[in-house]
């Protein structure tokens, strides 16, 4: 199987796409980026990628007359760029749906929280304001719904009762930059498929968001 080709889109420091360029490197990852754009052009994620060596591509929304038009032309490039999977790493944008059609089943998102609670901005908070005992991280394919696609895997943290967002955010962040490349490690290996929406590991239908253990291996909760 050759190596999957990966493009990127994040909007800010990079920590999430940083994690995935090492596995890359590393060999964690059967992959090599081939392309990271963002709708920011003096992001970090931008900078790492140059420094890594990847082609980058920033496009200004305001340049455009809608967010359609703007996704369109974003979208273009990514196909383009001959991606077989798309990582959305940090991107703070909402995509129009239509031009999510060709991708399904090719593009993954990094969501802090478990799905499907907290959908959206401010997880950390949400979570500490329900008075909740664990949040966490969840991957999951990219549809139209608003971090609504099929959750595969899922990294779970304790909250304290001294925890605050910023000391929540910090923690989980860590487990997301285990997370996210276990995931795409295992969609390079074949091992995660998306089988018309009902995605699947080893074969088996996830029912259940996987989970990762301490050497950062998927285990099948079900």
């Amino acid at each position: 199987m050759p190596a999957l080709r990966i493009a990127a889109l994040a909007s800010g420091r990079g920590s999430n796409l940083a994690a995935l360029l090492g596995a890359c490197v590393d060999g964690r990852i059967d992959g090599r980026f081939v392309l990271v754009a963002s709708d920011k052009p003096n992001c970090a994620a931008l900078s790492l990628a140059a420094e890594a060596g990847v082609p980058t591509l920033a496009l200004r929304p305001a340049e455009y007359a809608d967010r359609s038009s703007f996704d369109r032309a974003l979208f273009d490039a990514l196909a383009a760029s001959g991606a077989d999977l798309l990582v959305l790493a940090g991107y703070m944008r909402i995509i129009h749906p239509s031009v999510l059609v060709p991708w399904a089943g090719r593009a993954v998102n990094v969501h802090p929280s478990l799905l499907p609670l907290y959908r959206g901005l401010h997880t950390h908070a949400q979570a500490l304001a329900a008075g909740d005992a664990e949040h966490g991280a969840s991957v999951h394919f990219v549809t139209a719904e608003l971090d609504g696609g099929p959750v595969l895997a899922q990294a779970r943290i304790s909250i304290g009762p001294d925890d605050t967002e910023a000391t929540l955010a910090a923690r989980l962040l860590v487990h997301e930059h285990r997370l996210l490349p276990a995931v795409v490690s295992a969609i390079a290996s074949g091992r995660i498929h998306w089988n018309e929406g009902e995605p699947t590991f080893d074969g088996r239908i996830i029912h259940t968001p996987l989970t990762l253990d301490d050497t950062g291996s998927l285990l099948d909760a079900t």
